[in-house]
């Protein structure tokens, strides 16, 4: 129940995160934006550390894979994603990442020996056709101009990175470092990253006091990235990094019904056929994982008389 909780909370925050990211894209400068939102979600991370008494003493080397995280997961693949919503709509940057699906279980292989599971391959392949069919107008129109080129390799180069920190993740929960604090850690981490990238490039602080901004800020670093990340991390390390993408898959369904109501966007029978086999393909990894479970429980049993 607790798996389904988490599933439900990163699909519903994440979802509607890439319109966040749409609204400040505005006057403030993509790399100052995520300087404040993890600078922010940090300091709210790091001060309920403190307030609970959690442990922060780490050794140098965990500070190390810590910082590697928050390189990875809460700094570059991020700028890069804001990067490319300056080139490409946010709906096609959102199915660019729906492939960390598949990344994810390549990076598992090769860094972590996981077992590829041919279960979540099938289920995320019908997803990814899902996602195609759902967004078959925006990924056609795209011009591969200049611009439209540099959105693309942005949004495929931050999604590699964004796989990259999830198998960090989970090397780190395998070692027994606790999320909460790593990921303040690492998100502080992150922004000084982004810090420093502002000062590299002669850029300035700037700040829009609007309603729009300071709100979009907000949801971003709290919402966004203290618990989502917290929800998304927690599943990756309970039920790894591979079917814990698959969520990935729904943010763009969460995106189509927010402009369903706010934009008025018109469904089609391809759009809507689209829906059902990332909604199938979810169903096909759930429900074959609990007959593999099944099976092997029987097999348990057999083989121990019956007890």
């Amino acid at each position: 129940m607790k798996n389904f909780v988490f599933y439900l909370i990163i699909v519903l925050i994440w979802g509607s995160s890439w319109i966040g990211i749409k609204m400040q894209l505005d006057t403030v400068s993509p790399v100052v934006s995520v300087t404040y939102r993890f600078a922010l979600a940090s300091l709210i991370l790091l001060c309920w550390c403190r307030f609970k008494g959690l442990n922060m003493r780490f050794s140098l080397a965990d500070h190390g894979f810590i910082f590697l995280l928050g390189l990875l997961l809460f700094g570059i693949n991020y700028l890069l994603f804001y990067l490319a919503e300056l080139y490409i709509a946010s709906g096609l940057a959102a199915v660019i990442f729906s492939t960390i699906v598949l990344l994810n279980i390549v990076n598992g292989a090769i860094f972590l020996k996981t077992p590829v599971d041919r279960r979540v391959v099938f289920g995320g392949l019908l997803g990814l056709v899902g996602i195609g069919l759902v967004f078959r107008g925006e990924i056609s129109g795209v011009s591969l101009d200049n611009e439209g080129l540099v959105g693309v390799l942005l949004s495929v180069t931050a999604t590699f990175l964004a796989s990259l920190g999830n198998i960090v993740s989970v090397r780190n929960q395998k070692k027994g470092l606790p999320i909460v604090q790593t990921n303040g850690i690492g998100m502080g981490y992150g922004a000084l990253v982004m810090l420093l990238i502002v000062f590299a490039t002669g850029q300035t602080f700037s700040f829009e006091p609007s309603f729009k901004y300071v709100g979009s800020l907000l949801y971003l670093a709290l919402f966004g990235s203290v618990i989502a990340f917290g929800c998304y991390l927690s599943l990756v390390g309970r039920i790894g990094a591979d079917r814990a993408a698959y969520a990935t898959l729904l943010f763009p369904i969460v995106a189509l019904a927010i402009s369903t109501i706010w934009e008025d966007y018109q469904w089609s029978l391809e759009s809507a056929a689209g829906v059902l086999l990332i909604l199938f393909g979810n169903l096909w990894i759930i429900r074959r994982n609990k007959a593999a479970g099944r099976t092997r429980s029987l097999f348990r049993t057999i083989c121990s008389g019956g007890r």
